[in-house]
């Protein structure tokens, strides 16, 4: 059982470190993830690792199959679960190159299955703080032993994608206050606390997006040069990370956030969507 989940973005496809390496091939009730799961010994911790947008960078963010994806890490013991992706930058603050740990985000696609509650069962968790704070700061007070900053905070805007921003689009998103701007981070966050995992993400800042007058707009020459730079840097901070204990979850809310969010009466729910949903949800259900 892995204890770390790993989901790599663009620029980040596998640990290298890994040992007692295997590769298994999952199903969940919500179809297959996006690619096999490599499970394998970092440090102190088992890890399981999946590439985000499947082997070779076939998926589309619409395309990720986000459901399967955290149902397949929950399927694996995953307590803990870090998002690696890469980013523009919204602000001066994070040139790029710098590796962020977002506090916030702004949800903006629209073609996405949000949540794992549906098909006559409704849940509502709470998501003010979508990332787990006590996982994101060991996570970048284990960085700096390493020697590499991780900046911390800062909002995250998700777009659908797949196509960069317009110039409009990017001044208003900067005007929001916003700091980096992704395409992976919801609903991947949202089906994360509904699995009750603690999530937190290293955003890898691969460009200035197009508000930056000084620079050439983004292309994906750029994103690609800069993404395998942050890569290197990534993997050591996930090295640090997994050379102690995860933090302990007993105050960050991660783990009971199911707790009174279904308002279904339990007697309306059918066989088939208890057994879609028993993994997740199932001590709270009678």
């Amino acid at each position: 059982m892995a204890a770390l989940g790993v989901i790599g973005g663009s620029g980040l496809y596998d640990i290298e470190q890994l040992t007692n390496v295997q590769v298994t091939e999952v199903q969940t009730p919500f179809g297959k993830p996006s690619a096999p799961i490599t499970t394998g010994r970092l440090g102190t911790l088992d890890i399981a690792f999946l590439p985000r947008h499947g082997i070779g960078h076939e998926l589309t963010p619409t395309e990720v199959p986000y459901r399967a994806n955290i149902h397949a890490l929950k399927q694996l013991g995953v307590s803990h679960l870090l998002s690696i992706s890469a980013v523009g930058s919204l602000t001066e603050a994070y040139p790029p190159l710098t590796l962020a740990c977002p506090d916030q985000i702004i949800d903006r696609t629209v073609f996405r299955d949000r949540s794992f509650f549906d098909r006559g069962v409704v849940a509502h968790v709470g998501l003010a703080d979508p990332f787990c704070n006590a996982f994101g700061e060991a996570l970048v007070s284990r960085a700096a032993t390493t020697g590499v900053t991780v900046e911390r905070g800062g909002t995250y805007v998700c777009v659908e994608g797949p196509q960069f921003s317009t110039r409009a689009e990017s001044a208003l998103y900067r005007s929001w206050g916003a700091a980096v701007i992704g395409m992976t981070a919801m609903p991947e966050a949202k089906l994360a606390r509904e699995a009750e995992l603690c999530y937190a993400q290293i955003s890898m800042v691969t460009d200035f997006d197009v508000w930056h007058e000084s620079e050439a707009p983004v292309t994906v020459e750029t994103v690609i040069h800069n993404l395998r730079a942050n890569a290197v840097n990534a993997k050591r901070v996930l090295v640090a990370l997994a050379a102690a204990d995860l933090p302990a979850r007993d105050h960050c809310g991660c783990l009971e956030a199911l707790k009174n969010a279904i308002v279904t009466r339990p007697e309306m729910i059918s066989r088939a969507t208890r057994e879609r949903i028993q993994l997740l949800a199932g001590n709270y259900l009678d």
